[in-house]
Order: structure tokens, then sequence, then C-alpha cells
């Protein structure tokens, strides 16, 4: 299925906003996007909980779509890349990063994110807690409104997994992932396709871009 992008324009930069729940940064030529959480249906399937065998190689394979589409110089996980400690999902994602050696990939520390710095190091993986690109500070947690006011940039962040709940005339309703920007910081949805979402309150200036199979639309 085409997915077509939204292009955003926010704080003098172009930003396409994507269906498959990611940013592309035009000016940083950065794929940006949370919440990956690979290893989850092998965390479960380790503790006897049947799950499919093809969730993390399906997230890959949509990293890799978009890789060849936008050709980002960059790859930016907002945290939560890794969902538990190593299992045979792992085996996986280094295989998929042999096939962009030339990417550079940055890791934005998340609670999930408990794996071994050197493992992330040896497959060339820079980590951080927090950083700054102006005018974006890339975080996992979002700030409260002090914090968010203080801080050194706009912050882009994950980790709440945002939705935003559509309601029609016959009282039948619908909660979809969506990117959620407000004054001082923006959520973006969860990447992966094994998390929930939880639809966020939200005041009359915050921007919600809602997202369908095929587009991305304001709410």
């Amino acid at each position: 299925m085409n997915c077509a992008a939204l292009e955003f324009r926010f704080l003098n930069q172009n930003l396409l906003l994507l269906c498959q729940k990611a940013i592309y940064w035009e000016e940083e030529k950065a794929l940006i996007c949370a919440d990956v959480h690979l290893g989850k249906g092998g965390h479960f399937r380790k503790a006897g909980i049947a799950i499919p065998l093809n969730l993390a190689q399906g997230d890959l394979a949509t990293l890799s779509d978009l890789i060849h589409e936008y050709k980002p110089q960059k790859l930016i996980f907002l945290g939560d890349l890794f969902h538990s400690d190593m299992n045979t999902d792992w085996d996986w994602f280094a295989l998929w990063r042999e096939q962009f050696p030339k990417l550079e990939i940055i890791l934005i520390r998340g609670n999930h994110d408990v794996i071994q710095d050197k493992h992330y190091q040896k497959l060339n993986i820079a980590l951080h807690d927090e950083l700054l690109i102006e005018p974006f500070l890339m975080l996992h947690h979002p700030l409260n409104s002090a914090d968010a006011e203080q801080a050194k940039g706009y912050v882009l962040c994950g980790h709440i997994h945002p939705g935003v709940t559509l309601r029609g005339k016959g009282r039948q309703s619908l909660t979809l992932p969506c990117f959620f920007f407000s004054e001082k910081q923006a959520v973006l949805p969860s990447f992966g396709k094994f998390t929930g979402r939880m639809s966020l309150q939200h005041q009359p200036t915050d921007q919600l871009f809602a997202v369908l199979p095929d587009k991305v639309i304001a709410v």
C-alpha cells in the first residue's frame, strides 16, 4: 500500500510525517522514530506466551523500506529500540544493521534500553541520554511543563505511545496513533507494531496528526 507523507513546516524546518509512524527531517536528512520495541515478541515467547515470530522482522523491513525511499544520512531512535534483555530478535537486528553500514544510527536511551552499551557499540550505534540538534532536543520521556519551558530546544520524544480518539455521529469511536505537537514538545507515535497507544488530553493550541494506513491527517 502506498503511504502519502504529510508535509509539515515547523520551526523553519521541513518535516515529513510518515504513515509508517516516523518523521523524515529534510534539512538534517534524518529519519526519526520512537518506541520500536524490538525483541518484545521474543521476550513474551521466553515467558511461554505464543507470539508470532515475524514481528521484529516486519518492523525492520519497514525501516529498510523507509531508508531505501528517503536515503537518510542518519537514523535517530527516540528510545525503547529494544524491549528487554538480549533474545533471538537481537540476531535479526544485527543482521539488519549489516545492510546499512554507512548509515549513522543514534539511540536516545529509553527505560527499556537495558542491553549493555558494548553490544550497540559493536554495531556502530551511538548512545545518548539526550541529543541537541537545533532546533530540536531529542529525548525519550516527555518533560513536565516547567522543564519543557527551560529545555535547550523544542523536544522530540516518545515513550507514551500517543493516540487520538475520533468519534462518529453514531457513537462509534476509533483511537489512532498520532503525532502530538504542543507548544514546547512533540511526542511521536510508537513505531513498533506490537505496542499499544494512549489517547491524550490536548489543548486547543496543540496540533495533532492522526496516522491512517495510507496517509497522515490533521485533526
